[in-house]
């Protein structure tokens, strides 16, 4: 759903930097929004956050290359890591929605599947029209 997005409604960046921790979202904001350039070392994004610590920022970039948002390598006869995103922000929510609704399916069963099928019949035609664009992506 790039492109216009109607008044209220948080972007898709915004969204997917809300569902991580301050410190990441910070992060991935800079990356997702290409203010450090691919592949990227620690030092690339301490440059635009002075104000954190070198250690700081290097155990998050590995926080998030844990979580797979992040591709971590080695720099040959260095101890130092490059940095690359795995993903848009879009993909994050998508993926991290899918997650979400099997673990709902998973833990509730069909009262989950029910909710769902509740919530689509509620749904207005202009949120019908962007689901089924969604669905067709």
């Amino acid at each position: 759903m790039s492109g216009h997005i109607p008044a209220g409604r948080p972007s898709e960046l915004e969204t997917a930097v809300d569902l991580l921790g301050p410190l990441q979202g910070r992060i991935m904001r800079v990356v997702w929004q290409q203010q450090v350039v691919a592949p990227f070392h620690v030092r690339d994004v301490l440059a635009l956050m002075p104000d954190l610590a070198y250690t700081t920022v290097m155990t998050t970039l590995n926080r998030l290359a844990d979580k797979r948002l992040l591709d971590r390598n080695a720099v040959p006869m260095q101890r130092a890591h490059q940095y690359r995103p795995v993903g848009s922000p879009e993909q994050f929510l998508r993926e991290t929605s899918e997650a979400q609704v099997e673990e709902l399916i998973a833990r509730f069963g069909d009262t989950a599947i029910a909710a769902f099928a509740t919530r689509l019949d509620q749904l207005t035609p202009s949120q019908l029209r962007r689901l089924r664009a969604l669905a067709e992506r």
